[in-house]
């Protein structure tokens, strides 16, 4: 716990306390993937988000304690969303938009969500998604129903208690008296993978994690009253939650928020905008940067980007080789980088090399922030001796996460139960000058271009198809997403492989799950390789896709399915 006793309201700290001296100042610079551009000034932006809060409060009947699940495209209504449910106290869940109807009713059921926020269609690269459409898809398999907002809703309609986000604020006033929080009630729950198949709902409480939000935001990014801030993640995820969100507005920042993708409808879309909009301070993943990279230098070259003054990478460790290209053909050799590690159970950073202050170490994240204690273990919780081994967080901090919601034993299990201090779940490595390089994942969830995934996950999406009896996922290298996903499937007994199948196999999994899921690799197997007692030894389909030796096959039921494996993956 943290302050306990004390009261706040998140909302009232991203825009009351800046309403004296800062109420014209734009707060999101908005561009549409066409181009189409708007600006909420702090003013603008509470008026909104006040309207919001009353017409869920009053005519939606929504109150301190209720869970809102929101489910939109990266549009300022996203974040003025987030922001009414936590003026009145509401707990919201932001959906990331990509998700599939599964995926969405899965969470909605788990929070027990009362209202559903959400948009009729969104934009990707030239084509609509049907977000409403997937909502009512999830809605069929949900076990209550949620009252609907959403954002541009098709007049012709007939779903009960569903209204139209802006016709629905018009009615109300665009004053609101923050609801009193409890420094320990909750703020949102966030959904992330987890090993077993079922995501886990984070749960994060209101002092903490914005004390750490504005702390880390002011602090990392050096952030001055002039600067123009641009992290390019989704809502949807916790980097966009602390640092589009909330580190950003409680710190009176103006950030910039884009809709669209790096690539489209140009290769140097991204630099078009920093261009523009005079970006300073631009927070983009590994990923990313790679594509970036593989693009070439003369794409970023034929755009001013002398308007940045910082740049960082957050999501995934970052490959030396990408940093030194960041740094000299986006940065021009002036921008410090923060290389930023954290996690959605962490609330935010954790690790980085502070600017002007550290010295910066290409694929190095640094030191722990002042005031946060992080320590490499051995397998037996003692301090490593050889500088390398298992990353833990040795002393309590303001926004750690609070508990998985509605799963308690879970909590203990997957985050307290190897040590008495908190696991991340990554291996690390750490220096002569006690700056610390994370290796990346120990367990079985995977991290596709930052988004973490569970292995389980995907393996129940593929199960779920009518053609495969079993199936077994790992992690593969990708010079792109940094990790890809492998698959290996058993087909039934009346299926017959074809290119056909397998790329319904890949299309189902991103149906099921996400677009982000689908495997890379697909390959149908007769068997698995497996322990007597059925376990699949996941670690022996790593060492074939990767070209390793095998090792000992002996604890194999069928040691010869590695040679027929092997000549799969070569045709592959």
């Amino acid at each position: 716990k943290w302050f306990v006793g004390g009261k706040l309201n998140a909302s009232e700290n991203c825009l009351d306390v800046h309403l004296n001296h800062h109420r014209n100042k734009p707060a999101i610079i908005w561009e549409s993937e066409c181009g189409q551009t708007t600006t909420y000034t702090y003013g603008e932006l509470s008026n909104k988000v006040n309207q919001l809060a009353n017409a869920l409060k009053n005519t939606l009947n929504i109150s301190k304690g209720d869970r809102v699940t929101i489910y939109m495209p990266l549009v300022p209504e996203a974040a003025i969303a987030m922001l009414a449910c936590s003026r009145i106290g509401a707990i919201h869940s932001v959906v990331f938009g990509g998700f599939s109807a599964p995926s969405l009713a899965e969470r909605i059921n788990d929070s027990e969500s009362c209202c559903i926020i959400t948009a009729q269609n969104a934009k990707r690269r030239g084509k609509t998604i049907p977000l409403r459409n997937i909502v009512s898809e999830a809605l069929k398999q949900t076990t209550s129903s949620p009252q609907l907002v959403t954002l541009d809703k098709d007049p012709n309609s007939t779903h009960e208690n569903e209204y139209d986000f802006n016709d629905l604020i018009q009615q109300h006033s665009k004053t609101n008296t923050a609801e009193p929080m409890d420094s320990e009630d909750p703020l949102f729950i966030l959904y992330t993978s987890g090993t077993t198949g079922k995501p886990k709902g984070i749960l994060h409480t209101t002092g903490g994690y914005l004390t750490h939000a504005k702390y880390s935001t002011k602090l990392v990014f050096d952030l001055e009253d002039s600067d123009i801030f641009w992290c390019t993640a989704d809502v949807g995820w916790i980097t966009g939650h602390t640092y589009l969100v909330y580190g950003p507005l409680s710190n009176g920042a103006t950030i910039f928020m884009y809709e669209g993708t790096p690539d489209y409808p140009h290769h140097g879309r991204f630099w078009e905008l920093i261009e523009k909009h005079n970006i300073s301070i631009f927070y983009t993943a590994p990923t990313a940067i790679r594509a970036f990279m593989k693009d070439g230098d003369a794409i970023p070259k034929q755009f001013n980007l002398n308007s940045l003054r910082l740049l960082g990478t957050v999501g995934e460790p970052i490959n030396p080789e990408a940093w030194e290209w960041y740094y000299s053909t986006i940065g021009n050799h002036q921008c410090p980088i923060v290389d930023t590690w954290w996690q959605t159970e962490t609330g935010g950073i954790m690790l980085t090399s502070l600017p002007g202050y550290h010295t910066m170490k290409p694929g190095i994240a640094g030191a722990p922030l002042p005031g946060i204690n992080v320590n490499i273990l051995s397998e037996s919780g003692t301090p490593c001796t050889n500088n390398r081994g298992l990353l833990s967080i040795t002393k309590p901090w303001p926004s750690m996460l609070r508990g998985i919601w509605n799963d308690n034993e879970r909590y203990e299990d997957v985050y307290w139960s190897k040590f008495d201090t908190y696991f991340a779940g990554d291996g690390a490595m750490i220096d002569n000058d006690n700056d610390i390089c994370v290796i990346g994942r120990v367990d079985d969830v995977l991290n596709v271009a930052g988004h973490r995934i569970g292995t389980m996950e995907v393996e129940s999406a593929l199960v779920d198809h009518t053609a495969v009896a079993e199936a077994a996922v790992i992690g593969i290298n990708d010079d792109i997403k940094g990790e890809a996903i492998a698959a290996f499937v058993i087909l039934k007994n009346d299926q017959k492989e074809s290119d056909d199948l397998i790329q319904d196999l890949k299309n189902h999994v991103a149906q099921m799950i996400s677009p982000i899921a689908k495997p890379s690799l697909l390959v149908c197997t007769p068997d698995l390789p497996k322990t007597r007692s059925g376990k699949i030894m996941r670690r022996i389909l790593r060492q074939i896709v990767d070209h390793d030796p095998i090792g000992d096959t002996t604890t194999l039921a069928s040691p010869e399915i590695i040679q027929t494996i092997q000549e799969k993956v070569q045709l592959s």
